[in-house]
């Protein structure tokens, strides 16, 4: 009577637990970013009664800019754009430019103030009467050590500004906001540039 020998079954058997255990660490990994993302998405989202995520909105000359988040609250639109930069960030009104700092790493990116202008005005140009803000949100990842600039808020202070939505008022802004909302929700379409979002 042949047997096998102890070692390829002792091989099999450490292979098939280190795929086993890289399975279950990419699942918990996977089920940990998604958590988060629902996080995120929410702390947004509850600013407002209904939102958009992941569209484009026409700019009125024939294109389109990318927009994250766009949030009907209480006191009218609000457009979000999100940011995911890990690090210190170094920036201003009248930069071009800000600055990350993260350990010995160092980058810039465009100031993003002036892309929410033009994205606050295009949303402006299609819901008409109805307010228009907007918010350069960051992710927890981010730091100003130096101070927020201008409409750029972290992601938990976003409630300060815009405090969780009172679905009593969902009627009142609805009948306020609800024709320029409906113009913002038949202009604007899916977008393909919309990313994970870790928190």
């Amino acid at each position: 009577m042949n047997h096998l020998p102890a070692t390829p079954i002792l091989v099999g058997l450490v292979l098939g637990g280190v795929v086993l255990g890289l399975g279950v660490s990419w699942g918990w990994r996977w089920w940990r970013l998604r958590r988060a993302r629902r996080r995120l998405v929410q702390a947004i989202v509850s600013t407002g009664f209904e939102h958009l995520e992941d569209v484009l909105v026409p700019d009125g000359s024939g294109g389109t800019y990318h927009v994250d988040f766009l949030v009907l609250t209480a006191r009218g639109v609000l457009v979000v754009d999100l940011r995911d930069v890990a690090g210190n960030i170094f920036g201003g009104d009248q930069m071009t430019d800000w600055t990350v700092m993260n350990g010995a790493a160092r980058h810039t990116f465009a100031n993003p103030q002036g892309a929410l202008y033009d994205r606050i005005a295009a949303v402006k140009a299609i819901v008409g009467e109805a307010p228009v803000e907007g918010r350069i949100v960051f992710t927890r990842r981010a730091r100003f050590p130096k101070g927020l600039p201008k409409w750029t808020v972290p992601v938990d202070g976003l409630r300060a500004d815009f405090p969780p939505a009172d679905r009593s008022l969902f009627e009142s802004a609805l009948a306020h906001y609800h024709a320029g909302w409906s113009s913002l929700r038949t202009a604007a379409l899916p977008s393909p540039l919309g990313k994970p979002r870790p928190i």
